[in-house]
């Protein structure tokens, strides 16, 4: 039982950093129907945010706030420059635009800061763990989760009790006809943007805390796993995004537990098997509706 336990605890803290991340994905995709694969890179800089404010010598207690800030502004950036003059392009075009903003992006980490990995101290406070009777319970393990759940909820209430939630939920079901409502097209598109940045940047520190480095590819892998995640959950959907990437983070560890050692080598393939049987069965993923951001 306590190994059960805490190979639950492990699967809730994986899947809560893919959950964030497919969240982010969803919101930009049931707006403006278009996967932001640039949204790893958003990640990396707030892990590299708060390696140069570390380096910097700023106050502990403003690392976080910036580290967030800097994630929505960047995300407000790349709507603004990459994708707001493609507006009206297809669905692909917007896809290879994201590519491109994430390779673009990838080189300059490498070639401006460095190609090789950048240690994060972490607090010693932050690398221990707590018991709770039996269990032995990783701090860094506990904030992932609390984060997680913190993070959905303020979302949850950021769509159901704000004028700019309600019109994001609006333009996800009808972008045209709430344009005609009066609701600004701009504000909205940014708003999404902004939001995908912050779940990112909790995402990226998070990610940043259980590596304890910061690379200019540490994005790449996380965001493909969310992308699963999302389309699992059933893209566009948030709730679908949420336990998809619970449900990913949850086969990871199991498969981690369970296989032997000279099997480990093909977790990845395993588990991504598992994710195709489950779409063989619900292709629109588990929560079906495409263009839902009801949470």
């Amino acid at each position: 039982m306590e190994i059960f336990i805490q190979q639950c605890v492990n699967a809730l803290s994986l899947g809560g950093t893919y959950a964030l991340l497919a969240l982010g994905l969803a919101v930009v995709f049931s707006v403006l129907g278009m996967i932001n694969f640039a949204h790893g890179e958003i990640l990396t800089i707030a892990g590299y945010t708060v390696f140069f404010a570390i380096v910097g010598n700023v106050p502990p207690i403003l690392i976080i706030p910036l580290a967030l800030i800097v994630a929505m502004a960047a995300a407000a950036l790349m709507e603004r420059i990459a994708f707001r003059p493609l507006r009206g392009a297809n669905g692909t075009t917007l896809l290879i635009t994201s590519f491109a903003v994430s390779g673009i992006l990838q080189m300059l980490f490498q070639n401006l800061i460095s190609t090789r990995p950048r240690p994060v101290p972490i607090p010693a406070s932050l690398t221990g763990a707590f018991n709770i009777g039996p269990f032995h319970i990783g701090v860094i393990q506990s904030l992932s989760i609390f984060a997680t759940f913190a993070m959905v909820g303020l979302l949850i209430l950021f769509l159901k009790r704000t004028m700019l939630g309600i019109a994001i939920r609006a333009a996800a079901v009808d972008f045209p006809t709430t344009r005609l409502m009066g609701i600004r097209a701009n504000r909205v598109i940014l708003a999404a943007f902004a939001i995908s940045g912050l779940l990112a940047g909790v995402s990226g520190l998070l990610w940043v805390a259980q590596r304890g480095s910061v690379d200019p590819l540490m994005g790449f892998l996380p965001v493909l796993k969310a992308f699963i995640a999302a389309i699992l959950g059933g893209i566009g959907n948030l709730t679908g995004a949420v336990i998809g990437g619970f449900f990913l983070g949850a086969i990871e560890i199991g498969l981690q537990a369970v296989l032997p050692e000279s099997v480990q080598p093909f977790r990845d393939a395993i588990a991504l098997s598992l994710v195709v049987l489950v779409l063989l069965y619900r292709p629109q993923g588990l929560f079906g509706a495409a263009h839902s951001v009801r949470p």
